[in-house]
């Protein structure tokens, strides 16, 4: 049955509009997004057979243009229209972040952060550089590869925030693995660049880990 004929409280579109965004399924989501299915199969039913053909949504949404154009249904058009769906999603982020303050936001910078570092197939070390009202100044990504000691330096973080006159920090750096739990590098880098920007009275806000699920935050498991 085409979604047309489907009552109209379980149309995605419909069921949106009434309910807002957070009542549909991933699926539901994705169907929107494609607007039409394949022969013989709804929108919804492609969605569905995307995502397990992807494993996720986050999968797909990860995919590059190779993989994604891969899959049925799917092509360059869509890619193309997917990437500016995504960059705008950042870009709104950012200026809500930029507009208030990133301690009271703290699901917008877990958005804007993970939206930023997720998709990245190695290790990016990245330094949200905050004002002394917490507003975003700028996100700079720092390092890349593995991330330790010995790959990432406290002198050229200094450097950076003092560029940006920042008054405090907040460090975020992915997980390719998907596991978002801390190593012990990361939490000794951590504390070295604390210290380093002690300093210059810098504070270090957060650090947060970004894997598959919900960004892990140095903060709130009190390791700041």
């Amino acid at each position: 049955m085409a979604i047309k004929d489907w009552p109209a409280e379980e149309r995605p579109r419909e069921k949106l509009l009434q309910r807002g965004s957070e009542a549909l399924t991933d699926a539901e989501l994705l169907a929107i997004f494609l607007r039409t299915g394949t022969p013989g199969k709804s929108a919804v039913d492609l969605a569905r057979e995307l995502l397990t053909d992807f494993g996720s949504l986050q999968a797909l949404l990860d995919a590059d243009l190779s993989r994604f154009c891969q899959a049925n249904g799917l092509g360059s058009a869509k890619y193309a229209q997917l990437q500016a769906v995504l960059e705008m999603a950042r870009r709104h982020f950012k200026e809500i972040l930029q507009r208030g303050n990133a301690l009271t936001s703290p699901d917008i910078t877990r958005a804007y952060l993970s939206a930023h570092l997720r998709g990245y197939s190695y290790e990016v070390f990245a330094c949200l550089f905050l004002d002394n009202q917490h507003r975003v100044i700028k996100l700079d990504e720092l390092f890349r590869g593995t991330i330790d000691s010995a790959s990432v330096y406290p002198r050229e973080v200094a450097k950076q925030a003092l560029h940006h006159n920042a008054a405090a920090v907040i460090f975020a750096h992915n997980h390719p693995s998907g596991i978002s739990e801390p190593s012990q590098a990361d939490k000794q880098i951590t504390e070295k660049l604390k210290q380093a920007l002690a300093l210059f009275d810098i504070r270090v806000l957060d650090h947060f880990i970004i894997g598959d699920g919900q960004p892990y935050s140095f903060a709130e498991h009190g390791l700041l």
